[in-house]
């Protein structure tokens, strides 16, 4: 009776703890939140504003696609009037970058081969996965973040594109 209350109980938490397919993470997510916990001190505050905006893409043969926008973007008057401080704000409130991608059932990395930052190009990026619903949820490794260069562990929550 009691090896067979431990395999049930076995049997439950597999069952519970089941690893992401490839299938389940192609198409387009939105992005629903970042938050960035700053290491050093343990500050927890809102990646790119309360309200960011940003896509992911996954496609079947292995690449992938992304951009977050911070919520307070400026938005300059036209190209031609635009100063060099709204550009340097512009850069500093955008994340963009395209490669290809692996994933493990557990992690995902992004080999990324173009970015807004050359500092990303060339870089494989991690990211711990797991799925909640319709909701894809991100943590980083500690990295310094390409904000500030403070080190940092983000969560981002991405959910399913309609």
């Amino acid at each position: 009776m009691k090896f067979l209350a431990i395999a049930l109980a076995l049997s439950v938490s597999a069952s519970a703890v089941q690893a992401l397919e490839k299938e389940d993470i192609i198409g387009t997510w939105k992005l629903v939140s970042s938050k960035r916990k700053i290491i050093d001190t343990g500050e927890e505050i809102n990646t790119y504003g309360a309200h960011p905006t940003g896509w992911i893409n996954y496609d079947r043969g292995g690449r992938v696609m992304a951009l977050i926008v911070n919520d307070d973007r400026p938005k300059p008057e036209t190209i031609e009037k635009m100063t060099d401080a709204e550009r340097i704000k512009l850069f500093k409130s955008v994340l963009a970058y395209s490669g290809s991608y692996s994933f493990d059932g557990k992690s995902i990395s992004h080999k990324i081969d173009t970015s807004w930052n050359e500092i990303w190009t060339g870089t494989t990026q991690i990211r711990d996965i797991e799925r909640q619903g319709d909701r894809l949820i991100y943590t980083t490794r500690p990295a310094p973040f390409s904000g500030d260069g403070r080190m940092s562990v983000v969560t981002l929550i991405w959910e399913k594109a309609r």
